[in-house]
């Protein structure tokens, strides 16, 4: 494999996974890695480099920043942002590869839209854990850390293909390790969750349920 195929493969795989952390960020790094020649985007990807793109990626950029430093509503953020991260992932990673064979593209998107996914399950997964915290610290901490670990690894993408493939792959084999951990503990704050609720309503109600008996017991030792 070429040099110039390992620049490919390395800038599909960092657009792809660089997406499910903060899409907006990487359609801006992008656009302005392209347009400053830091970087050269292939045909299907220059449209990143127009101002009005820009512009469009920057501004939700921005929305983003502040909307990801919400406690809970971050959560949400994400839960809607898998139908956008995910297939824009799979479309950046196929554009990415330039004009080849379609089935290379479409494996591209593929892999893609799996790079992205994995990703995304990271961030959003650790997020809801991050939330059982009522402190915002640990979350504006995270966030930050998110949105500077896309563009760097993203960067590193592009100029330095075979670290990024490299860090990829320890990436995966971590995440691989790592993600059914993070579900088991969501599973068990989830069922602590619904233990509380349930348990709720009915010490709610037990002293009620306790009133009349204590008023017949009186009673019967009044009567004697």
């Amino acid at each position: 494999m070429g040099i110039e195929s390992i620049a490919a493969l390395s800038m599909a795989g960092g657009a792809a996974w660089a997406s499910g952390l903060n899409l907006y960020a990487t359609l801006l790094a992008l656009g302005i890695m392209g347009s400053t020649g830091t970087a050269t985007l292939p045909p299907d990807l220059a449209v990143l480099e127009h101002p009005l793109v820009m512009t469009a990626a920057g501004f939700m950029y921005c929305v983003e920043f502040f909307a990801d430093k919400i406690p809970g509503f971050d959560s949400l953020w994400d839960a809607l942002h898998t139908f956008v991260r995910i297939p824009a992932g799979a479309v950046l990673a196929a554009g990415a590869v330039g004009e080849v064979d379609p089935a290379v593209q479409f494996a591209a998107l593929i892999v893609g839209g799996a790079l992205a996914a994995s990703t995304h399950a990271a961030k959003s997964s650790t997020r809801a854990v991050i939330n059982t915290s009522p402190e915002p610290f640990t979350n504006w901490t995270a966030s930050v850390t998110e949105d500077v670990v896309a563009i760097t690894g993203l960067w590193a993408a592009l100029t330095h293909p075979y670290l990024f493939l490299g860090l990829l792959v320890v990436f995966l084999l971590v995440l691989a390790w790592l993600l059914p951990k993070i579900f088991r503990l969501l599973r068990s704050v989830f069922r602590r969750l619904v233990g509380l609720f349930k348990r709720g309503p009915a010490t709610a109600s037990q002293p009620s349920s306790e009133m009349p008996q204590a008023s017949v017991d009186s009673d019967a030792g009044g009567g004697r």
